[in-house]
């Protein structure tokens, strides 16, 4: 079987979904290809930034982003050696977007492929994977081999865009390697219920011994514990009693809820990762997301960063498209890394610092309980100060992209 398509766009997460809604619109015949049969997926990361929401308000999505339950947090805090921190303030943002939100990525996913699904040229497709690349005879990537329950099927495609992540299957395929930049934590991911007496509202909690998070999710806390780079194996045969010891001693108000971990099966580890390719394209064949660009856990900003190369490449794709002219689209892809690859790394560059600093998997010292007489200076005039600039950097990124 062979479909033939304009755009063929592989990986149905925040990038891939977005670009075929954005160039759906536009009148461009797109093929979206998701190889699992749901969005539903426990490391999909759930924060959705006010970047991110201005774009869902530009594109008239906001009533039915509204009516999904999420967790607006006009404030980040970060609990220190027991000391409370109200480390950002989005509030300081202009109007209306003056606020991050935790919302389940599958709910965000299912929004926006209903979006697409009211211009007739946008085609999601699920449990359709992505095995291999089609070339030309002068080695122009020319559309993808994939799999399905049904059999093999061929997308043949004017541009392939591989959305599909940090393993994507595309980027093996063409042969490109991106450079890695050394994290010295992966994260102990595990649920947990919520405690009888509600937790603040915290992000991050940080100890001597741990840096564990907490998402809300309807009904339950996402949690994860940063731990240092592959040890996760020496933590399970520590056995399950002491990791929850460590998480309760992390966060004493877990203790009760930690206890419905029986074993290591309800732990997975997430691998953390920093990494870049040194060119996003190819003939006929454009990387966005995290088949570009890795980006860490830290601060939440891998959803907002893939949207941004989206709303990039379509802005860029649509006129070549048109044109029809290979040349044009090669160009229009090279376009696309000038735009976003220097924020990208510039975002990369403090999550780096971030993990180099605070977010190492071993826990550290960063605040004395009470504070010294200079980290009270610190507390009571810089951070205040920061705070503004925090939330713009964290809430928009660098060069944030708009749809008007």
């Amino acid at each position: 079987m062979v479909v033939r398509t304009d755009v063929c766009v592989v990986g149905g997460g925040p990038a891939g979904v977005m670009l075929g809604l954005l160039l759906a619109r536009e009148g461009v015949d797109v093929v979206v290809l998701e190889k699992h049969d749901d969005f539903f997926r426990d490391f999909r990361g759930d924060t959705v930034h006010p970047s991110t929401m201005n774009l869902i308000d530009d594109l008239g999505l906001r009533e039915a982003f509204d009516a999904i339950p999420h967790k607006p947090l006009s404030r980040l805090d970060a609990v220190v050696n027991g000391i409370r921190i109200h480390a950002i303030d989005f509030t300081t943002l202009p109007e209306p977007n003056r606020f991050l939100t935790l919302m389940p990525q599958w709910d965000l996913l299912a929004m926006l492929a209903e979006a697409g699904r009211a211009f007739p040229s946008f085609d999601l497709r699920m449990g359709v994977e992505v095995t291999g690349v089609r070339r030309s005879e002068d080695g122009r990537v020319t559309g993808v081999h994939a799999q399905t329950a049904q059999g093999p099927v061929e997308i043949e495609a004017g541009l392939t865009v591989a959305a599909d992540g940090r393993a994507s299957t595309v980027r093996d395929a063409v042969g490109l390697r991106p450079r890695e930049d050394g994290v010295p934590a992966d994260v102990a991911w595990f649920r947990l219920p919520e405690p009888e007496t509600p937790l603040p509202d915290t992000l991050a909690w940080i100890t001597t011994e741990a840096m564990l998070v907490t998402f809300p999710r309807p009904g339950y806390l996402q949690s994860g514990m940063l731990i240092p780079k592959d040890s996760f194996d020496a933590y399970r045969a520590e056995g399950i009693d002491a990791f929850r010891d460590r998480v309760a001693r992390a966060v004493p108000r877990l203790a009760g809820s930690v206890r419905t971990l029986e074993s290591f099966d309800d732990v997975k580890l997430l691998s953390v990762q920093i990494n870049r390719l040194e060119q996003w394209h190819a003939p006929g064949v454009l990387f966005i997301g995290d088949a570009a660009h890795a980006m860490s856990p830290a601060f939440g900003v891998g959803i907002n960063y893939a949207v941004q190369d989206a709303v990039a490449a379509a802005r860029a794709l649509l006129p070549a498209l048109r044109s029809g002219a290979d040349v044009a689209v090669d160009r229009a892809t090279a376009a696309v890394q000038r735009r976003r690859e220097r924020p990208t790394a510039m975002m990369q560059r403090i999550q780096r610092a971030v993990h180099a600093r605070i977010a190492t998997g071993r826990g550290l010292e960063v605040l004395q309980n009470p504070p010294t007489l200079r980290q009270r200076a610190v507390l009571r005039i810089a951070l205040p100060l920061l705070r503004p600039v925090v939330a713009r950097v964290v809430g928009y990124g660098f060069r944030p992209e708009r749809l008007r």
